[in-house]
């Protein structure tokens, strides 16, 4: 049975499985943006130290926001639209949806 990545990416695309562009606040208030498939083991990722680089001094992070897409491009779009913004308008992104506690961790 084949368990690459590519195949589970395969299978979630035919099952029609989301993609979601996120917001993760870090233990210092930051916002840290990224684009993933899974919320909730993204958000474990980063709080093991295997999710990305700037969150791994930062722990632990929640997802506090998120937006969901049919495709990982278009969520890679409204991820480098969003880092281009003043971090004021990212909060108030994060301010007008919470995201749901079955998504995120209870921290």
């Amino acid at each position: 049975m084949e368990t690459s990545s590519s195949s589970v990416t395969r299978a979630y695309t035919a099952l029609g499985m989301p993609y979601f562009f996120y917001f993760a606040r870090c233990a210092d208030s930051s916002l840290y943006a990224g684009s993933c498939r899974d919320l909730k083991m993204r958000e474990n990722k980063h709080n093991d130290g295997t999710g990305a680089k700037y969150t791994r001094s930062r722990r632990p992070v929640r997802i506090v926001y998120f937006e969901q897409f049919s495709t990982f491009s278009q969520a890679l779009r409204r991820e480098a639209q969003v880092k281009k913004w003043r971090k004021s308008l990212k909060e108030d992104l994060v301010r007008k949806m919470r995201a749901p506690k079955c998504f995120i961790s209870a921290r």
